[in-house]
């Protein structure tokens, strides 16, 4: 069994557990973008609450030139982080959009 067959596996099995969903966007992010995109986008939606993913998420979206939604998913990750006072995660997303910022001119 793939490591992909194995986190669809436990997805099944718990439908309700969200690292397994990000853990298959994570390994998706290797071999194929899009999948990855369409993982994320099904985590964020089923589990907006899921602060890991914003990071990894918001990248591939500038990976795939998709900026307007990597300025959202910054923006609400870092919203989120605050809310849940993560000082750590917020300063890195904060650190990551300022610098992207930087990088677009």
């Amino acid at each position: 069994m793939t490591r992909i067959e194995q986190l669809r596996q436990f997805i099944n099995d718990d439908p309700s557990d969200e690292f397994p969903r990000y853990a298959l966007a994570l390994e998706y992010l290797h071999v194929d973008p899009s999948l990855a995109k369409k993982e994320f986008d099904d985590l964020l939606s089923r589990f907006p609450d899921y602060l890991p993913a914003y990071y990894p998420a918001a990248h591939l979206m500038i990976d795939l030139g998709e900026n307007v939604l990597a300025e959202s998913l910054f923006q609400r990750g870092i919203h989120l982080a605050a809310l849940q006072k993560n000082l750590k995660t917020e300063q890195e997303l904060k650190s990551a959009y300022n610098q992207w910022v930087y990088d677009r001119g």
